[in-house]
């Protein structure tokens, strides 16, 4: 395997918690996956112990089977042969009855353990998702969505896989075996000895096969998830894949890792196929032995012929249980990997933490102070060294800067995307870091360059800003920010579905609809951060109208490249480098002759 692709799966194995470069780290993925199990296990336990006194009972059910063959042999034929048909009728009653029983039980397992791994299933789905939505904006940046999809998706399968018929699988497999060797030992001691024996490279080969599986198929595994990123990744940006004409090499590097895929899974099926052709050599030499040690008894008077064939029954059943544990050890595998995935996803705690006695901010003003502010990514360098600033309620504050100058930056600290460093930011005098989330969301909301639309109505979308409203204070607010005779104009109005990412609305009319969910959000702050910038002109217009709107009798922090919404801030920031090189209303940062000064030129220049 060359460097280049060794390299991808380091990192999916990384960011998945999922590297055992140290028995240590395995140990401590071990334990946490354990937790996790035993965590979504304790509310079915008592339907998972059902299950196994059923798997019991269904196993000495047909586990009885060769027994009762013995008896009808032994005693049941020769009472036909003097005339009397009733020891051989009861025996065959006897064996119909076990058979009807243990089939009836079977379906039983089959039923109480789907109800289990369906529960314990519904439970997992449901704990990720909800986990990772708490999960903080640094990690979504960090751990990409293919790689959340493939938890969601080939590592849930994994486990599901092992909870629908792998555990009963191997109950039943162990039960098997046990109560075969215990019915052949007290049936013939001299032919569960034979038995006995060829167990002893029967299990040999299993441990060789456990161990060389286990790393193959976790191979497999990120093999799969790496196919899944690089498929989501690619679609995700199918616009530049397709405008840079990279659709042969994007074939290509996708190509490569579905190759290798190919490559692991090929690895597993070999392997597979070296065991079962092994454990079906052993489980055939050791029946023949048992015929002929027990036939050559039977010559001798020392054994019957019922027990001959009860024993020869007992030692073929006795093997394709062990070939079954096999195939349970495949999907183990597998279910481990992913499990140790999963555990590491539910492990990640939020940057952004809530706080332990959240201070209630019932009616915010937005009244925003920056103190001693220092901040950068992760570990990153930092983006803003020392920020001090007041921005008070009721103002519309406009930060222009170059790219990078750290105005987005103040927009998500000031949404409380990301904790600073040093320093605090208060919203009317109470530090981000102690209010309630609840209160924090109705208070600030921000309006992205994206104007993300769910699938679903446009009255659907607009009510995101404020789950429970009626339709009418939807049609208000759609009516407040020029949005509402555009959405008339759509087939069913506000019941119109909206496509994914709102594709059926031009970006003009998306933005609309994002500044009505704002504004039925009626925020105390609301920070644009270049909700404009990616309109044409035409489109700028018609936002511009809602826009002011929407600004009107709130805090607003606006950032933009372009000055047309930047000219009527109360204030106007010139940042650069995480400071604030310019400070002042837009007429006098014009006057000033400054930086300011240049970009409103510049922006004059470009509308001639």
């Amino acid at each position: 395997m060359s460097a280049q692709t060794r390299a991808p799966r380091d990192a999916e194995e990384l960011a998945s918690g999922h590297l055992t470069a140290t028995r240590e780290d395995a140990r401590t993925a071990r334990r946490r996956s354990l937790a996790l199990l035993g965590s979504l296990l304790r509310p079915v336990q008592a339907r998972a112990w059902a299950t196994v006194a059923l798997v019991v009972l269904a196993q000495a059910a047909q586990v009885a089977g060769p027994a009762l063959v013995a008896v009808g042999l032994d005693r049941g034929l020769p009472a036909l042969r003097a005339g009397d048909a009733g020891p051989i009728s009861l025996v065959t009653l006897a064996y119909l009855a076990t058979a009807l029983l243990g089939g009836l039980l079977t379906a039983a397992v089959v039923r109480v353990s789907a109800q289990v791994s369906q529960a314990v299933l519904l439970d997992l789905r449901r704990r990720v998702f909800r986990h990772t939505q708490l999960l903080s904006l640094e990690f979504h940046e960090r751990y990409t969505s293919g790689r959340i999809i493939s938890r969601q998706t080939s590592d849930l399968d994994a486990f599901r896989e092992l909870l629908d018929g792998g555990v009963t699988t191997l109950a039943t497999s162990v039960l098997t075996m046990v109560l075969t060797a215990i019915s052949l030992a007290v049936l013939d001691w001299r032919s569960g000895l034979v038995l006995l024996v060829a167990v002893v490279p029967g299990i040999v080969l299993t441990r060789h096969f456990q161990v060389r599986s286990q790393e193959q198929y976790r191979r497999s595994r990120t093999a799969s998830a790496r196919l899944i990123v690089r498929f989501v990744e690619t679609m995700t940006g199918i616009r530049a894949v397709q405008a840079f004409r990279r659709e042969r090499r994007e074939a290509g590097r996708y190509g490569a890792l579905a190759e290798d895929y190919r490559a692991t899974s090929n690895a597993a099926i070999r392997l597979h196929g070296r065991f079962d052709t092994g454990l079906t050599l052993i489980g055939n030499l050791t029946v023949a032995t048992v015929l002929l040690v027990g036939g050559l008894r039977a010559m001798n008077g020392d054994l019957t012929v019922g027990t001959l064939a009860a024993a020869v029954l007992y030692a073929r059943r006795f093997f394709t249980p062990l070939a079954q544990i096999g195939m349970f050890y495949n999907a183990f595998q597998a279910a481990v990997a992913a499990l140790e995935k999963l555990s590491a996803l539910l492990a990640e705690e939020p940057s952004v933490a809530a706080p332990v006695h959240p201070v209630p901010l019932p009616a915010a003003r937005g009244d925003v102070r920056f103190e001693g502010v220092e901040f950068g990514y992760g570990d990153g360098p930092t983006v803003l060294p020392h920020l001090d600033l007041h921005l008070p309620a009721g103002h519309t504050v406009a930060l222009v800067g170059e790219t990078g100058a750290g105005k987005s930056t103040i927009a998500k600290l000031l949404a409380r995307f990301y904790d600073v460093r040093d320093g605090r930011v208060l919203l009317d005098g109470v530090d981000l870091r102690d209010l309630d989330p609840r209160d924090l969301r109705r208070a600030v909301v921000m309006v992205t360059q994206e104007a993300y639309l769910f699938s679903g109505s446009v009255a659907a979308n607009i009510a995101l800003g404020r789950p429970g409203a009626t339709r009418a204070e939807i049609e208000d607010a759609a009516r407040a920010v020029g949005v509402h005779d555009v959405v008339m104009s759509l087939p069913q109005g506000y019941d119109s579905p909206v496509d994914k990412r709102g594709v059926r609305l031009s970006a003009g009319q998306r933005q609309l609809v994002s500044f009505a969910r704002a504004f039925l959000a009626d925020p105390a702050l609301l920070v644009l951060d270049e909700a404009t910038s990616s309109l044409d002109v035409p489109g700028e217009r018609l936002v511009q109208e809602g826009l002011s709107t929407l600004l009107t009798g709130r805090s607003a922090v606006v950032i933009a490249h372009r000055l047309s919404t930047v000219m009527g801030a109360d204030r106007v920031l010139v940042v650069h480098d995480g400071r604030v090189l310019e400070d002042g209303s837009p007429g006098a940062l014009v006057e000033a002759g400054g930086r300011f000064a240049e970009l409103h030129a510049e922006w004059r220049a470009s509308l001639r």
